[in-house]
Protein backbone atom coordinates (compact mmCIF):
# COMPACT_ATOMS: atom_id res chain seq x y z
CA UNK A 1 0.00 0.00 0.00
CA UNK A 2 1.80 3.35 -0.66
CA UNK A 3 2.63 5.66 2.55
CA UNK A 4 3.04 9.58 2.76
CA UNK A 5 6.55 10.43 3.77
CA UNK A 6 9.01 7.52 4.48
CA UNK A 7 7.83 4.03 4.32
CA UNK A 8 7.55 2.24 8.00
CA UNK A 9 10.04 -0.65 8.85
CA UNK A 10 8.29 -4.31 9.25
CA UNK A 11 8.32 -4.70 12.92
CA UNK A 12 9.16 -7.38 15.60
CA UNK A 13 6.57 -7.57 18.56
CA UNK A 14 7.58 -8.05 22.39
CA UNK A 15 5.84 -7.48 25.85
CA UNK A 16 7.28 -5.41 28.77
CA UNK A 17 7.97 -7.61 31.56
CA UNK A 18 8.35 -7.14 35.42
CA UNK A 19 10.65 -8.99 37.76
CA UNK A 20 9.53 -9.09 41.76
CA UNK A 21 11.70 -9.72 44.30
CA UNK A 22 9.12 -11.59 46.44
CA UNK A 23 8.19 -11.87 50.33
CA UNK A 24 5.48 -12.84 52.62
CA UNK A 25 3.21 -10.23 51.71
CA UNK A 26 0.28 -10.03 49.18
CA UNK A 27 1.16 -6.12 47.77
CA UNK A 28 3.40 -5.38 45.02
CA UNK A 29 4.16 -2.47 42.78
CA UNK A 30 3.96 -2.48 39.41
CA UNK A 31 6.30 -0.53 37.10
CA UNK A 32 3.27 0.40 34.45
CA UNK A 33 -0.08 1.37 35.45
CA UNK A 34 -2.72 -0.72 33.97
CA UNK A 35 -6.47 -0.04 34.09
CA UNK A 36 -7.18 -3.67 35.88
CA UNK A 37 -5.31 -7.01 36.37
CA UNK A 38 -6.36 -8.72 32.48
CA UNK A 39 -3.62 -5.98 31.34
CA UNK A 40 -0.97 -8.00 32.57
CA UNK A 41 -0.59 -11.72 33.01
CA UNK A 42 1.00 -12.82 36.27
CA UNK A 43 3.42 -15.92 36.64
CA UNK A 44 4.31 -17.07 40.25
CA UNK A 45 6.98 -20.18 39.91
CA UNK A 46 6.48 -20.35 36.21
CA UNK A 47 2.48 -21.06 36.41
CA UNK A 48 0.07 -18.60 35.10
CA UNK A 49 -1.99 -17.33 37.77
CA UNK A 50 -6.05 -16.46 37.03
CA UNK A 51 -6.73 -12.49 37.40
CA UNK A 52 -10.25 -11.08 38.61
CA UNK A 53 -11.33 -10.74 42.31
CA UNK A 54 -11.83 -13.94 44.07
CA UNK A 55 -9.37 -15.44 42.01
CA UNK A 56 -5.84 -15.32 42.09
CA UNK A 57 -4.84 -11.64 41.97
CA UNK A 58 -6.37 -8.07 41.28
CA UNK A 59 -4.65 -5.14 39.64
CA UNK A 60 -5.52 -1.00 39.46
CA UNK A 61 -2.65 1.34 38.68
CA UNK A 62 0.60 0.24 39.67
CA UNK A 63 -1.27 -1.68 42.60
CA UNK A 64 -0.81 -5.30 42.94
CA UNK A 65 -2.95 -7.26 45.17
CA UNK A 66 -2.49 -11.01 45.47
CA UNK A 67 -5.44 -13.38 47.38
CA UNK A 68 -2.83 -15.36 48.60
CA UNK A 69 1.10 -14.10 50.21
CA UNK A 70 4.04 -14.86 48.14
CA UNK A 71 7.05 -16.32 50.34
CA UNK A 72 10.29 -15.62 49.74
CA UNK A 73 11.46 -18.51 47.81
CA UNK A 74 8.97 -18.09 45.11
CA UNK A 75 9.62 -16.81 41.79
CA UNK A 76 7.12 -14.52 39.88
CA UNK A 77 7.25 -12.05 37.16
CA UNK A 78 4.57 -10.10 35.07
CA UNK A 79 4.01 -9.64 31.42
CA UNK A 80 2.21 -6.08 30.85
CA UNK A 81 -0.25 -7.72 27.45
CA UNK A 82 -0.96 -3.85 27.11
CA UNK A 83 2.37 -2.86 26.70
CA UNK A 84 3.68 -3.91 23.34
CA UNK A 85 7.35 -3.02 22.21
CA UNK A 86 8.03 -2.97 18.60
CA UNK A 87 11.57 -3.02 16.78
CA UNK A 88 12.96 -3.92 13.29
CA UNK A 89 15.49 -5.73 15.48
CA UNK A 90 14.13 -9.43 15.69
CA UNK A 91 14.50 -11.13 19.16
CA UNK A 92 17.84 -12.70 20.12
CA UNK A 93 17.64 -16.64 18.94
CA UNK A 94 15.16 -16.00 16.49
CA UNK A 95 16.73 -16.20 13.13
CA UNK A 96 17.29 -19.53 11.83
CA UNK A 97 19.77 -20.77 8.98
CA UNK A 98 17.00 -21.44 6.79
CA UNK A 99 16.27 -18.04 7.22
CA UNK A 100 19.02 -16.27 5.93
CA UNK A 101 20.05 -15.81 2.31
CA UNK A 102 22.56 -17.58 0.25
CA UNK A 103 25.68 -15.21 0.11
CA UNK A 104 23.97 -12.43 2.62
CA UNK A 105 26.96 -13.34 5.37
CA UNK A 106 30.39 -11.58 4.77
CA UNK A 107 33.71 -12.75 6.18
CA UNK A 108 33.52 -9.72 8.73
CA UNK A 109 30.60 -11.05 10.53
CA UNK A 110 32.59 -14.48 10.86
CA UNK A 111 34.10 -15.78 13.81
CA UNK A 112 37.80 -15.65 14.15
CA UNK A 113 38.10 -18.65 15.61
CA UNK A 114 37.44 -20.20 11.86
CA UNK A 115 40.21 -19.13 10.74
CA UNK A 116 39.78 -16.40 8.24
CA UNK A 117 42.67 -16.14 5.54
CA UNK A 118 44.30 -12.58 5.96
CA UNK A 119 46.29 -12.48 2.72
CA UNK A 120 47.24 -15.57 -0.10
CA UNK A 121 50.48 -14.91 -2.17
CA UNK A 122 51.74 -17.04 -4.68
CA UNK A 123 54.87 -17.35 -7.06
CA UNK A 124 55.02 -19.71 -10.11
CA UNK A 125 57.71 -20.67 -12.35
CA UNK A 126 56.72 -21.79 -15.99
CA UNK A 127 60.47 -22.03 -16.53
CA UNK A 128 62.86 -25.08 -16.74
CA UNK A 129 65.42 -25.27 -14.42
CA UNK A 130 68.84 -27.81 -14.87
CA UNK A 131 71.11 -28.51 -11.72
CA UNK A 132 73.93 -30.40 -11.54
CA UNK A 133 75.85 -29.73 -8.27
CA UNK A 134 75.65 -33.31 -6.12
CA UNK A 135 74.20 -33.61 -2.75
CA UNK A 136 73.51 -29.87 -2.53
CA UNK A 137 70.64 -28.20 -2.06
CA UNK A 138 70.15 -25.61 -4.60
CA UNK A 139 67.10 -22.76 -4.73
CA UNK A 140 64.87 -23.66 -7.47
CA UNK A 141 64.67 -19.98 -9.00
CA UNK A 142 61.16 -18.67 -9.05
CA UNK A 143 60.02 -20.80 -6.24
CA UNK A 144 60.17 -18.43 -3.77
CA UNK A 145 57.68 -15.92 -1.90
CA UNK A 146 57.38 -13.29 1.31
CA UNK A 147 54.65 -12.63 2.94
CA UNK A 148 54.55 -10.21 6.60
CA UNK A 149 52.03 -11.94 8.79
CA UNK A 150 49.57 -8.98 10.17
CA UNK A 151 49.81 -10.50 13.51
CA UNK A 152 52.16 -12.82 15.21
CA UNK A 153 49.28 -15.61 16.12
CA UNK A 154 48.78 -16.12 12.35
CA UNK A 155 49.57 -19.34 10.82
CA UNK A 156 51.06 -19.46 6.98
CA UNK A 157 49.51 -22.55 4.96
CA UNK A 158 51.99 -23.17 2.92
CA UNK A 159 50.93 -25.57 -0.51
CA UNK A 160 53.56 -26.31 -3.00
CA UNK A 161 53.85 -28.37 -6.70
CA UNK A 162 57.10 -29.20 -7.51
CA UNK A 163 57.11 -31.11 -11.00
CA UNK A 164 60.75 -32.78 -10.57
CA UNK A 165 63.02 -35.49 -12.49
CA UNK A 166 66.67 -36.83 -12.60
CA UNK A 167 68.78 -38.80 -14.56
CA UNK A 168 67.55 -42.21 -14.73
CA UNK A 169 67.48 -44.29 -11.28
CA UNK A 170 68.51 -41.50 -9.66
CA UNK A 171 67.48 -39.69 -6.62
CA UNK A 172 65.66 -36.11 -6.74
CA UNK A 173 64.32 -34.00 -3.31
CA UNK A 174 62.73 -30.94 -2.30
CA UNK A 175 62.41 -28.84 1.02
CA UNK A 176 60.21 -26.49 1.88
CA UNK A 177 62.54 -23.66 3.75
CA UNK A 178 61.32 -20.48 5.85
CA UNK A 179 64.10 -17.90 6.06
CA UNK A 180 67.45 -20.33 5.89
CA UNK A 181 65.72 -22.52 7.96
CA UNK A 182 64.68 -26.20 6.77
CA UNK A 183 60.91 -26.63 7.92
CA UNK A 184 58.14 -29.70 6.73
CA UNK A 185 61.03 -32.00 6.94
CA UNK A 186 62.08 -35.17 8.45
CA UNK A 187 64.12 -35.41 11.59
CA UNK A 188 66.47 -38.13 11.49
CA UNK A 189 69.76 -37.40 13.33
CA UNK A 190 71.69 -37.43 9.66
CA UNK A 191 70.14 -34.20 8.79
CA UNK A 192 71.14 -34.75 4.64
CA UNK A 193 68.14 -37.66 4.83
CA UNK A 194 65.72 -34.63 6.00
CA UNK A 195 63.43 -33.61 2.90
CA UNK A 196 60.16 -32.75 2.53
CA UNK A 197 59.51 -35.22 -0.18
CA UNK A 198 61.31 -37.26 -2.76
CA UNK A 199 61.00 -39.52 -5.39
CA UNK A 200 63.70 -42.47 -7.49
CA UNK A 201 63.53 -42.11 -11.02
CA UNK A 202 63.03 -45.96 -12.80
CA UNK A 203 66.19 -47.09 -15.43
CA UNK A 204 63.58 -45.71 -17.91
CA UNK A 205 62.27 -42.47 -16.61
CA UNK A 206 64.11 -40.22 -18.97
CA UNK A 207 61.46 -38.81 -20.48
CA UNK A 208 59.11 -38.49 -17.60
CA UNK A 209 58.54 -36.25 -14.71
CA UNK A 210 57.54 -37.09 -11.38
CA UNK A 211 54.80 -34.10 -8.99
CA UNK A 212 55.67 -33.39 -5.61
CA UNK A 213 52.95 -31.52 -3.73
CA UNK A 214 51.68 -31.01 -0.59
CA UNK A 215 50.60 -28.31 2.15
CA UNK A 216 52.16 -27.54 6.12
CA UNK A 217 50.50 -25.08 8.61
CA UNK A 218 53.31 -22.84 10.15
CA UNK A 219 53.76 -20.98 12.75
CA UNK A 220 56.64 -18.36 12.04
CA UNK A 221 55.42 -16.23 15.17
CA UNK A 222 56.57 -13.13 14.03
CA UNK A 223 55.27 -9.72 12.12
CA UNK A 224 58.45 -9.22 9.92
CA UNK A 225 58.47 -10.10 5.92
CA UNK A 226 59.06 -13.90 5.85
CA UNK A 227 60.28 -15.68 2.72
CA UNK A 228 59.06 -19.24 2.23
CA UNK A 229 61.16 -20.98 -0.77
CA UNK A 230 61.90 -24.53 -1.83
CA UNK A 231 64.90 -26.04 -3.03
CA UNK A 232 65.96 -29.41 -4.71
CA UNK A 233 68.77 -31.83 -4.55
CA UNK A 234 70.18 -34.95 -5.96
CA UNK A 235 72.57 -37.23 -6.43
CA UNK A 236 73.76 -36.45 -9.42
CA UNK A 237 71.29 -33.93 -11.00
CA UNK A 238 67.95 -32.39 -10.74
CA UNK A 239 65.98 -30.97 -13.76
CA UNK A 240 62.34 -28.39 -12.74
CA UNK A 241 59.40 -28.77 -14.87
CA UNK A 242 60.78 -31.26 -17.56
CA UNK A 243 62.22 -34.69 -18.02
CA UNK A 244 66.14 -35.30 -18.17
CA UNK A 245 65.81 -35.64 -21.91
CA UNK A 246 63.53 -33.23 -23.58
CA UNK A 247 65.20 -33.14 -27.02
CA UNK A 248 63.74 -35.53 -30.19
CA UNK A 249 59.51 -34.82 -30.14
CA UNK A 250 58.16 -31.61 -29.38
CA UNK A 251 55.35 -33.53 -28.41
CA UNK A 252 53.74 -34.11 -24.80
CA UNK A 253 56.10 -37.43 -24.89
CA UNK A 254 58.53 -34.17 -23.73
CA UNK A 255 56.73 -32.45 -20.92
CA UNK A 256 57.38 -28.51 -20.39
CA UNK A 257 55.30 -28.12 -16.91
CA UNK A 258 55.05 -25.66 -14.20
CA UNK A 259 55.19 -25.50 -10.09
CA UNK A 260 54.02 -23.32 -7.57
CA UNK A 261 54.17 -21.97 -3.99
CA UNK A 262 51.16 -20.43 -2.48
CA UNK A 263 51.10 -18.82 0.89
CA UNK A 264 47.78 -17.76 2.82
CA UNK A 265 47.64 -16.10 6.30
CA UNK A 266 45.10 -17.92 8.41
CA UNK A 267 44.34 -15.45 11.54
CA UNK A 268 44.21 -16.70 14.96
Amino acid sequence: MPYIGNQPSESFTSFATQEFSTSATTSYTLDHAVTNENEIALFINNVRQQPGSGKAYTATGTALTLSAATASTDTMYCVFLGRALQTVNPATNSISTAMISDNAVTAAKISASLGKIGQVLQAVKTDTQNTTTDNTATDISGLSQAITPSATTSKILVLFTVNIAADPEDHAAIRIVRGSTNIFVGSDSDSGQNVTASVRMMSDDQYHVVTLSGQFLDSPNTTSETTYKITGESNDEFFINRPHTITGTTTVQRPVTSSSITLMEVLA
